[in-house]
């Protein structure tokens, strides 16, 4: 089984817009061998976006990304530690801390967001 890390975009595409998605983060999402991980980080991107007005996301969101299947990654202090390790490619925190994460789980990250390949980290899209 693949563990892979969702972007926070993924996310939100994979439960309302899944045409967004390109076929190859689809065609992971759908087989039943990976293991999507959403971030901690993540929710807490969208309930920030959801309560400024900027995202719309029912109270129920956490447990309609339970039903999905995909699991959960918690935010460790040895994720949020790493991130003042990283070189400032990209300015978004939510994005550091995914990268702080993919890099210490050895995650693949599904994003389209290509600024994150010069961590080096295994992006997939």
């Amino acid at each position: 089984m693949t563990r892979v890390l969702l972007d926070t975009h993924t996310v939100l595409w994979a439960l309302g817009n899944v045409a967004a998605l390109s076929p190859t983060s689809r065609t992971l999402l759908e087989d039943p061998e990976n293991e999507p991980l959403v971030s901690v980080a993540s929710l807490w991107e969208i309930a920030i976006k959801s309560s400024l007005g900027k995202l719309d996301a029912p109270d129920e969101f956490p447990a309609e990304i339970d039903a999905t299947g995909f699991g959960w990654l918690s935010v460790a202090r040895e994720h949020a530690w790493a991130v003042r390790s990283l070189p400032h490619h990209h300015r978004d925190p939510f994005d550091r801390l995914l990268v702080a994460q993919a890099l210490a789980e050895r995650l693949p990250l599904v994003s389209n967001d290509a600024q994150l390949d010069a961590y080096g980290i295994e992006r997939v899209w």
